[in-house]
């Protein structure tokens, strides 16, 4: 099956210092492709290089179509959906006019929202600045899933959440994937195995291994590449955090990467 995005030596830089140097990888026309990699190699830089919210060179080729050159809401017009790692919420909006800022044509996807993130529908007119870490991801992805898009790039969706609503979110990816084909950077490797068929691992801002997703999490280059041992104790991630309370609001002060 022809990928539905494939990108061939990108590069990427951050006030003129390179951060992803000559990368090169396809993302199927389904399911869930995983972008794995220590934290500072340069993950989150390629999908904001793909979006074109940083500088970048290279060919980018979506649905068949050069997309390298397009300013990022030409991209994002393709039929692209991003979910940043920090939710980015309109903080002081309730959740139903987040939503409908969302919007994009007149079929928005509600049915799908709300089946799967129905406590949302009780939410709709709180303000989003309120809501837990957990219900703002929530929002976060339900922007992206608004619309008929063709492609979803999901930035680190469960760090720092509780487990039960890791679950949560995890579930509703999966769902969404049968739909629309994602590609996922994310620490969590259980929910890396539980969603991805195909992982891609950069190192130093370069790829260093691409295949099957089991097969990867089950082999001795999890340590090499990831500095985390094969065993049962990895499903936990690669980098210990505190999560957050699943019914208190996300922090104003809650750090944020730009380069995991």
């Amino acid at each position: 099956m022809t990928p539905i995005l494939t990108v061939q030596d990108l590069n990427v830089r951050i006030a003129g210092q390179q951060v992803v140097e000559d990368v090169s990888f396809d993302v199927a026309a389904h399911g869930v492709t995983a972008l794995l990699g220590r934290n500072g190699v340069g993950k989150s830089s390629t999908l904001k290089g793909l979006l074109g919210l940083y500088e970048r060179s290279g060919e980018v080729t979506f649905d068949g179509t050069r997309i390298d050159k397009l300013m990022t809401h030409r991209v994002v017009q393709q039929g692209i959906a991003y979910v940043p790692e920090d939710r980015e919420v309109f903080s002081q909006l309730t959740v139903a006019e987040n939503l409908r800022l969302a919007e994009r044509g007149g079929a928005p996807q509600r049915a799908l929202v709300d089946e799967l993130f129905p406590e949302l529908r009780q939410r709709a007119n709180q303000q989003a600045g309120t809501l837990s870490g957990g219900q703002q991801q929530m929002v976060s992805l339900s922007r992206a899933l608004m619309n008929d898009n063709q492609l979803i790039l999901v930035d680190e969706p469960t760090k720092g959440l509780a487990p039960l609503i890791v679950g949560t979110v995890t579930e509703a990816l999966k769902k969404a994937a049968e739909i629309t084909p994602m590609l996922l950077v994310e620490q969590n490797l259980q929910v890396v195995r539980d969603l991805a068929h195909t992982v891609v691992v950069l190192s130093g801002g370069r790829v260093v291994h691409t295949g099957p997703a089991d097969e990867f999490l089950d082999s001795d280059l999890v340590q090499r590449h990831l500095g985390v041992s094969s065993d049962g104790k990895a499903a936990e991630g690669l980098d210990e955090e505190p999560a957050e309370k699943a019914d208190g609001p996300a922090s104003s002060t809650e750090a944020k990467e730009d380069d995991t």
